[in-house]
């Protein structure tokens, strides 16, 4: 066999054996090598092919090292014990371990561990809390041992940039609560790290809408920390509390927003344009239980909300007329909300509760 067809004879082999097994392993590879020659050329030819053939392929489990191994979700479940203090300073994820580890809960078994070989929060670009709390919603801890719980609460009351608006979002959601992690909310207050006029948000805004009326709100507000100065813009991915209770239809804590601010009824302030309550809830797709809306709808007006009131993007267009062009089922009883009119039957929120309909919404308190 001359060398041309030796060297053809190695490439059909390892096409066909790849066609075959749809993979390709450094086994097939090799079995092709030994088909056709022992020969140095052959062997180049051979390797130089599974390069090509696999470029781009996750590199396999044991060739990562500890801290790529610990976090790789396909390389199964994490080992405590496993990560290697040195790895941190060698491996190309030791800058970002603890923000990479924070933000994917699959791999927050692995927080424990980094921390104990060296890894520290002021080393991450960005704060692995911060990457957490913008990364998911309310994630539920009840899977999390006990030193996970630790180290996230290490984490955020050693991290002075985790005194964030999205972060004080995740720590006073439900799950975070019944998993105790807002007791870094009391510290914070304790220690003074939310005193008004050093923040660059509202915490009272930053609240889950489920923890406004608690004690934490209260101790804010005994800090001098306002309802209407938490209308004011902010850093943070996270909606405004007062427009997340909007949206989950929270009655209590929307109550709590409106007895304080009477005009949250009509207007809403925007970082950019600010928004009108009714036009939101009357938008499909808005609200997180669109069964809702009638009881909303009815919860605005009976609060002092005008359906005359203008767009604030579109000042030539009202919400009743807005309602209208949309053929919203809500246009009656808007125009029985008009002055002069009887008010028309709309289910109020309490008897939507009573008879269940709407009874999912309700957030744990």
């Amino acid at each position: 066999m001359n060398r041309l067809a030796h060297w053809a004879a190695v490439t059909a082999t390892v096409l066909g054996l790849l066609a075959l097994g749809g993979c390709t392993t450094t086994s097939l590879v090799l079995s092709a090598a030994g088909v056709a020659s022992d020969t140095s050329m052959s062997w180049e030819i051979v390797k130089h092919l599974h390069g090509k053939l696999t470029e781009g392929d996750p590199a396999p489990c044991n060739a990562l090292d500890s801290v790529e191994r610990a976090l790789s979700p396909r390389c199964g479940e994490f080992v405590s014990g496993s990560l290697k203090a040195r790895d941190l300073a060698t491996s190309p994820f030791g800058a970002c371990a603890l923000t990479i580890a924070a933000r994917d809960p699959r791999l927050w078994p692995a927080l424990p561990g980094l921390l104990d070989a060296g890894a520290r929060p002021a080393r991450c670009t960005q704060s692995p809390i911060v990457a957490l709390a913008q990364s998911n919603d309310c994630p539920s801890l009840e899977a999390a041992t006990s030193e996970v719980r630790d180290a996230l609460m290490t984490l955020a009351q050693n991290d002075p940039r985790a005194v964030h608006h999205d972060v004080v979002r995740w720590l006073s959601c439900p799950a975070s609560r019944k998993a105790g992690l807002d007791a870094t909310l009391a510290v914070w207050v304790d220690n003074g790290a939310l005193e008004p006029g050093r923040l660059a948000f509202s915490p009272l805004s930053a609240l889950h809408p489920s923890d406004i009326g608690a004690p934490i709100s209260a101790a804010l507000e005994a800090r001098g920390h306002r309802a209407a100065a938490a209308l004011d813009g902010y850093e943070g991915q996270r909606a405004s509390g007062f427009e997340e209770a909007l949206r989950t239809s929270d009655w209590a804590a929307l109550d709590w927003w409106l007895a304080r601010v009477p005009r949250l009824a009509n207007e809403v302030p925007d970082r950019q344009l600010g928004w009108v309550p009714l036009a939101r809830v009357l938008t499909p797709g808005y609200l997180a239980y669109p069964a809702s809306q009638a009881d909303m709808v009815g919860f605005l007006l009976a609060r002092g909300a005008d359906p005359r009131a203008k767009l604030p993007a579109d000042p030539s267009q009202s919400v009743i007329a807005m309602a209208k062009a949309r053929n919203s089922p809500m246009v009656a009883a808007l125009e029985a909300a008009l002055p002069g009119n009887s008010p028309a039957p709309v289910a109020t929120a309490a008897a939507t509760l009573a008879a269940g309909a709407t009874a999912l919404h309700v957030n744990a308190r």
